[in-house]
């Protein structure tokens, strides 16, 4: 059965996508710790990161790392915040988001009902900030 994030991938459930390349994929959070919130998900259905090839965690981590600095410029922040949880979806997914404090670390602080023309409006600046980056290969059109 295909996880949640499948599902997303695969397009039958909508997501605001950031990245797309051949291992994995980027969209926001629908339950955003800050704005620019970024789930990294590869396309293999990987339950946890100790389950996943090194290659493919260095891969994540790569991929979050950009998305990180495009945030940190275009969020205005002085950290991008980098978290494994493995607890919301039994599918890898690193998270990785605009952060000024430790206190943006607790998922219990998410957002339950972001403003959807906000949430376009976040991936809308950090997809032409990954472009200007140099990444526009790996950005999807809204």
């Amino acid at each position: 059965m295909s996880t949640l994030f499948t599902k997303i991938i695969n397009k039958e459930i909508p997501g605001r996508f950031v990245w797309s390349d051949q291992q994995c994929v980027g969209f926001l959070s629908i339950g955003p710790l800050s704005d620019g919130h970024t789930l990294v998900v590869p396309r293999e259905e990987i339950d946890e990161f100790t389950d996943a090839s090194d290659e493919l965690v260095a891969h994540l981590t790569l991929v979050a790392t950009k998305i990180g600095r495009t945030q940190k410029r275009v969020f205005n922040s002085t950290r991008a915040g980098l978290m494994i949880a493995g607890f919301e979806v039994p599918h890898l997914h690193v998270h990785v988001w605009p952060t000024n404090s430790l206190a943006d670390f607790d998922l219990s602080n998410a957002a339950v009902n972001p403003d959807p023309a906000q949430m376009d409006a976040n991936a809308q600046a950090l997809r032409e900030g990954l472009r200007a980056d140099g990444y526009g290969e790996f950005v999807p059109e809204a």
